[in-house]
């Protein structure tokens, strides 16, 4: 059976009288499907808006009014570290899926971009490209792309691996971009971005919808960094959500109403977003396609989820509580929590409960703290992240599934998969690294010598040019004697590895072989028991009709005795 649920996070702890929630509770994990109830639920947390964010293995919540994100397991929600930074982080969004380590993405409120790689505890980050603070965030689902949203009404479009490079600055020209700079700039409202969220499809299907408090939501190709619709709405949206299939998106309002704008209801011909004769013309969505809540005590609409097939919208209001639509009826449809506080974020997680459910590869286990030395450096290019490659970059994490060996035999024992699935390093590999070693200090030592013969030679022709022909020539018969041992070592090898696969595939044989005897042996066991059972109920029965035949005899013999004598 499948299960849905959903993480909802509030700004402050205050508690009505006759409310069931703990003054502390910041964080609560509700069951939605099949039955709405209460998981588990977090204490000391308060949260902004777009500053929660969720990993297969752990919840990220960057506290509100402070440079501190806090860290809890997903498994049992239970708090793992406390995380500072040097400035204060507005938003968050994990990159990466469920499925690997990932990236945590942050924005601060001096208007930077930071990435942080909690398997390894490396951070990066970019130069102030935003004039005011840093208000949203989203990560595109090939997780190469980044977009952050600003009070200073622009939203940049970062490359995400451009910015996790070990590569060192090309030049030092200020007429060259940095390394870090935005990707791509968007600058087409006039007001304070509020929400950015992207859809899910990829390649030329990739769209990101932008929301304002100029009153207006933008579409954009934001690879290439082009408009594609502008939706004017009645008042300015404080959060979106983004339908699965990309077909709509929903906007909330101040006023606790929820706005449905179809992508596909236009009378155009060609694709509504990708129309060119539409591009330049603003759309108003439709009066009907706002829905209100029955309740005259209205309260801000502060954030928007869709759940996973699309039927339902949740929203989190100002007044605490988290309320749920039917898309279908396009009308409100249930309260599901009271949560007494400002909820701030809410996450549909994703469902489970699937047969064929994929199990991660890469588990993290740990949370590493980053590495805060490029953050104080005064270098400009330390602060833009183009540091080298560190001298100690640790990765913290765990496989937890075999990992997929070679399915070609002969690179079975020789791939980087076999020595990390190995108990120890491999024979072979040691071998092959001792052998490299070696080759590389002959080559070494032969070039310092030549370089000092080189050094030494004079225009005039002396004594000494013909003995040092005679030992370069020698060292060069010792290399080449050397790499000759080289390759015969490695071809003694790779037969003795085809020898130990042949014998390893003939012993695979001769036990599939003993388990097919064993099987048949076991079947005609069983057959032979089960004839000797029918036999001795036979033999039974037969003795049984002996033994009533002569019974019979008796009784009748008897009989006739007694009418004898009668007689």
């Amino acid at each position: 059976m499948l299960t849905q649920g959903f993480i909802a996070s509030v700004l402050g702890t205050t508690k009505e009288p006759g409310n069931s929630i703990a003054r502390d509770t910041g964080i609560f994990v509700y069951d939605l499907q099949p039955l709405t109830a209460l998981r588990s639920n977090v204490k000391k947390s308060s949260t902004n808006p777009n500053s929660i964010t969720v990993s297969g293995t752990h919840v990220f919540a960057a506290q509100a009014d402070k440079a501190i994100v806090h860290v809890y397991g997903r498994d049992r929600l239970n708090q793992e570290t406390l995380i500072p930074f040097p400035e204060h982080i507005s938003c968050l969004v994990y990159s990466g899926g469920h499925n690997s380590g990932g990236f945590l993405v942050l924005g601060t409120a001096g208007g930077r971009v930071i990435v942080w790689e909690p398997c390894t505890g490396r951070q990066v980050s970019t130069p102030p490209s935003h004039l005011q603070s840093v208000t949203c965030l989203a990560v595109d689902p090939t997780s190469n792309f980044v977009l952050s949203g600003s009070l200073d009404s622009h939203i940049h479009v970062w490359l995400l691996p451009s910015i996790l490079s070990f590569s060192q600055s090309a030049s030092d020209d200020p007429d060259q971009p940095t390394r870090n700079a935005p990707f791509k700039t968007l600058s087409s409202h006039r007001a304070a971005i509020t929400q950015i969220v992207v859809g899910h499809g990829i390649g030329r299907a990739s769209i990101a919808v932008s929301a304002s408090q100029d009153s207006s939501c933008i579409v954009w190709d934001y690879q290439s960094g082009s408009l594609l619709h502008t939706f004017l709405l009645p008042s300015a949206p404080l959060c979106l959500a983004i339908d699965p299939a990309d077909r709509a998106f929903y906007a909330g309002y101040e006023d606790g109403s929820v706005q449905l704008v179809d992508l596909y209801k236009t009378k155009s011909l060609a694709h509504p977003i990708y129309d060119q004769a539409q591009r330049l013309v603003p759309t108003q969505p439709s009066s009907a396609d706002r829905w209100g809540l029955p309740s005259e005590s209205t309260a801000s609409t502060l954030c928007l989820a869709v759940t996973y097939d699309g039927t339902a919208v949740l929203s989190g209001h100002r007044n605490g509580k988290v309320e749920q639509w039917d898309v279908a009826k396009g009308r409100y449809g249930a309260n599901v929590a009271d949560l007494s506080s400002p909820v701030t974020n809410l996450l549909v997680l994703q469902p489970t409960g699937f047969s064929h459910s994929v199990v991660p590869t890469l588990r993290l286990q740990k949370v590493l703290k980053p590495h805060y030395e490029g953050l104080f450096n005064s270098n400009a290019d330390t602060m833009a992240g183009s540091s080298g490659v560190p001298a100690h970059h640790i990765v913290s994490a765990q496989f937890s599934s075999s990992l997929p060996l070679s399915t070609i035999p002969d690179l079975q024992h020789l791939d980087f998969n076999s020595a990390q699935a190995h108990t120890s390093f491999p024979s072979s590999l040691l071998e092959e690294g001792v052998a490299i070693l070696a080759a590389c200090s002959t080559s070494k030592s032969y070039s310092k010598r030549n370089r000092s013969s080189s050094d030494g030679l004079t225009d005039s022709s002396g004594e000494d040019g013909p003995v040092r022909t005679q030992s370069d020539i020698a060292n060069l018969r010792a290399a080449l004697s050397h790499a000759r041992t080289i390759q015969a070592a490695t071809t003694e090898r790779m037969l003795g590895l085809q020898h130990e696969m042949m014998r390893f595939k003939a012993l695979e044989r001769q036990k599939a072989t003993a388990k097919k005897q064993r099987r048949l042996r076991k079947l005609k066991a069983e057959e032979i028991k089960r004839r000797n059972v029918v036999e001795d109920d036979a033999s039974g029965v037969h003795h049984e009709l002996q033994d009533h035949s002569e019974f019979e005899k008796e009784d009748l013999s008897s009989d006739t005795n007694e009418l004898t004598q009668s007689d």
